[in-house]
């Protein structure tokens, strides 16, 4: 009997009673890790709005390695931003220990500014 191009292609089949079904299984990860606050977000992201670059990457097996360097990405651009920030605006230890209440409405500004921008430049584009 000639083979089909599934089995040319080096695919298997499996018989089950009177059916050969084809051995299919979905690419193993190449790591695993655990995805963060960011990573999840550009997740949900790709699935609400790009559902065919989200159904490649996750048939690929690419989707864990992929959300895990937006995740890496995008810690390092809120870290540096909120350190920047604190720096140019003057937020301190030093204003910290004079008047926590106003240390920590600063920081609350600058870390939701950066929430912002880390959303609008890396978790809301493709």
């Amino acid at each position: 009997m000639a083979k089909t191009i599934f089995e040319e292609m080096g695919g298997t089949y499996t018989q089950v009673g009177d059916y050969l079904l084809p051995d299919l299984k979905l690419p193993e990860e190449e790591k695993q890790t655990n995805i963060g606050v960011w990573g999840m977000r550009h997740k949900r992201f790709l699935k609400e709005n790009h559902r065919v670059l989200y159904a490649n990457l996750m048939t690929s097996g690419k989707l864990v390695v992929y959300l895990d360097d937006i995740e890496q990405q995008a810690t390092a651009v809120f870290l540096r931003l909120v350190k920047e920030l604190a720096e140019k605006e003057g937020v301190t230890e030093k204003l910290k220990a004079e008047n926590q209440m106003l240390w920590v409405q600063k920081m609350n500004n600058i870390r939701n500014r950066a929430t912002e921008i880390v959303n609008a430049e890396l978790i809301l584009t493709v």
